[in-house]
């Protein structure tokens, strides 16, 4: 199937590992040019430089107010065009509600939820007809998750600014989408699996709960992202995509 991805460019962030590193690596095995993001110089040349010609690394924080008109302005000069961003960021400190301080919820909250808004913002200006907005988000958009307090309460309400986004976006044909990761066998859930004192059987448990009985790959998570930003899914919008192996208990 061809995506239409060819010389398509899309800023991905948070994209030196785990799922933004993913999609990058599928947006550019079929055809895409990225501006990948991340926060430090060395893990940033090192990742597009591993992505090939067809990328290029610009260090940038999502919480930092600057970014987002960086990150369009690389986009354009280095591959001439933009027709998209995926907005991912590291997941926010675990934890339940009486252990996460104050400071960890504002940092959060810049990074995770407000630097995501201007992100879409600055790209949504910048976008014309064709152009996609996609939010990496979690399955906790519709069901909490233990120990995730931070993200459980972040999560859900940029799921309802990326469905906002996509009714205001619609008319000029801009496409909004999220995806939502369930299980997907990153560094990120491997730290949270240890988490636990006995990080092997907390993992055989939590894939006895996934009807497909294992966690995902980052390369699935990686396709379905690349799919839903490419122009073969140009008619979907306004929807959240759960990549979690059907765990998730609703329809």
């Amino acid at each position: 199937m061809d995506l239409g991805l060819e010389n398509r460019v899309y800023v991905v962030t948070g994209a030196t590992r785990g799922l933004g590193n993913a999609t990058a690596r599928e947006l550019v095995a079929d055809g895409a040019k990225v501006v990948v993001t991340g926060r430090q110089q060395k893990t940033v040349d090192e990742a597009a430089a591993e992505l090939g010609p067809n990328a290029v690394g610009v260090v940038a924080d999502n919480a930092d107010p600057d970014s987002a008109a960086s990150l369009v302005a690389a986009a354009r000069e280095h591959f001439g065009r933009f027709d998209g961003v995926l907005i991912s960021v590291g997941g926010p400190a675990p934890g339940f509600v009486a252990d996460n301080t104050d400071e960890q919820w504002q940092a959060a909250f810049e990074s995770v939820f407000l630097g995501a808004v201007r992100l879409a913002r600055t790209a949504a200006a910048e976008l014309g007809e064709g152009g996609v907005i996609g939010f990496v988000l979690s399955g906790s958009v519709y069901e909490p998750i233990a120990g995730l307090t931070i993200s459980n309460g972040l999560r859900p309400g940029l799921a309802g600014f990326a469905k906002s986004l996509a009714d205001e976006l619609g008319p000029r044909g801009i496409r909004v989408v999220g995806v939502l990761p369930g299980r997907i066998g990153t560094d990120r859930m491997r730290q949270l699996d240890g988490l636990s004192p006995d990080p092997e059987a907390t993992r055989a448990a939590n894939e006895a709960g996934i009807p497909l009985r294992r966690y995902g790959t980052p390369q699935e998570f990686g396709r379905t992202a690349a799919f839903l930003l490419s122009p073969a899914a140009s008619y979907l919008t306004g929807i959240m995509v759960p990549v979690d192996g059907g765990a998730r208990a609703g329809f």
